[in-house]
């Protein structure tokens, strides 16, 4: 108990660190109130929009505002409450004290309330990112192991090059290879498309269906430096575990190849791979920014790029702190849950 208290007392440190952060970056950058009303409208029109987003207000005090705003934990009055039509439990007379989902304000654009536009977009980024992981999980580990077992061979001189490859390339420039080759020159034997979401609009009907094939070229893109991460961290953990006193008496014992490396040898060599594995999909989930972009792909990524052309920053200032929650939770249960897997590390 007392190691997850001080890791929950650290990741609310980052987060707060990321709260500040994100507010010093983008309040204050053009004007929210010429973006909100367009080049017709009147000074007393501005200054209603100004009074509305507390731009009238010293900097600390709208700094104070914006985190009562994101804070679970809150003070709003009821005039608030209505306003912004919080969601939570209240209690107090006039001014309350609460419990409330955070509030991320609303867009400058559509005006629609940024949480709800995240949310939206949330499920095109968790399937990316979960297929991207699944291709570089099976895929890694096979090559890491065939290129332990077959090391100095031509297939384990193939696997590492292959992965400084994966490492080296951005995974922006990849996109546009990746997408180019595949979705255009390949397009009549692939039947992938350059671009597409996880869901398209039929033309006669005009409802939604979903279509993952779209997600291919993306999830293909987006798993290439991990799985390149995994095939290395899993050929290096496999030749040291093979090297073990243990592995030699097993196949002194009789038991064949495939169950001395599958069972024995894997099982052993994968706390280090696990840990890259649950590293590189908080990484993905909050990183797939300019794949997602290329691609045209609807998930949380393009809906920040998007929101960055149009200089709506409460969409961006929004995006970044999901990310960053996402980030911090995936690590935190991951710390939490090698803990309780390597006994070695409960003694620390």
């Amino acid at each position: 108990m007392k190691y997850v208290l001080k890791k929950l007392f650290y990741a609310f440190l980052v987060l707060l660190g990321v709260v500040i952060l994100v507010f010093v970056m983008f309040q204050g950058f053009g004007d929210p109130a010429r973006m909100i009303a367009g080049q017709t409208g009147d000074k007393k029109t501005m200054d209603n929009i100004r009074s509305d987003l507390y731009l009238d207000q010293p900097k600390w005090k709208q700094f104070m505002l914006y985190v009562n705003d994101v804070s679970p934990l809150c003070v709003h009055s009821r005039a608030d409450i209505e306003k912004k039509q919080l969601r939570g439990i209240f209690t107090g007379g006039d001014i309350k004290v609460g419990i409330k989902i955070p509030y991320l304000r609303k867009s400058y654009q559509t005006k629609k309330e940024v949480g709800a536009v995240l949310m939206e977009a949330l499920p095109g980024t968790l399937i990316l990112a979960i297929a991207a992981m699944l291709f570089a999980t099976i895929i890694g580990i096979l090559l890491g192991v065939t290129a332990a077992v077959k090391k100095g061979t031509w297939l384990d001189t193939t696997a590492v090059f292959s992965s400084i490859a994966g490492i080296s390339a951005p995974s922006f420039f990849m996109a546009i290879i990746i997408a180019y080759f595949f979705g255009v020159v390949l397009h009549a034997y692939t039947g992938l498309q350059l671009t597409g979401s996880w869901f398209e609009i039929d033309e006669v009907t005009g409802e939604k269906y979903l279509s993952l094939k779209n997600g291919v070229l993306p999830a293909f893109t987006l798993g290439i430096r991990p799985l390149a991460i995994i095939t290395q961290l899993t050929r290096s953990s496999m030749m040291d575990v093979l090297s073990q006193d243990y592995i030699r008496t097993a196949y002194a014992k009789g038991l064949g190849k495939k169950k001395v490396i599958y069972t024995h040898a894997l099982r052993n060599a994968l706390n280090p791979v696990i840990t890259a594995i649950t590293g590189w999909f908080a990484e993905l989930l909050a990183g797939a920014f300019f794949v997602e972009y290329i691609f045209g792909w609807k998930g949380i990524g393009k809906i920040t790029v998007d929101a960055l052309e149009k200089l709506d920053y409460p969409v961006v200032m929004g995006s970044v702190l999901l990310s960053a929650c996402i980030f911090i939770i995936i690590n935190l249960l991951a710390d939490i849950l090698y803990r309780k897997i390597d006994p070695r590390i409960r003694s620390l």
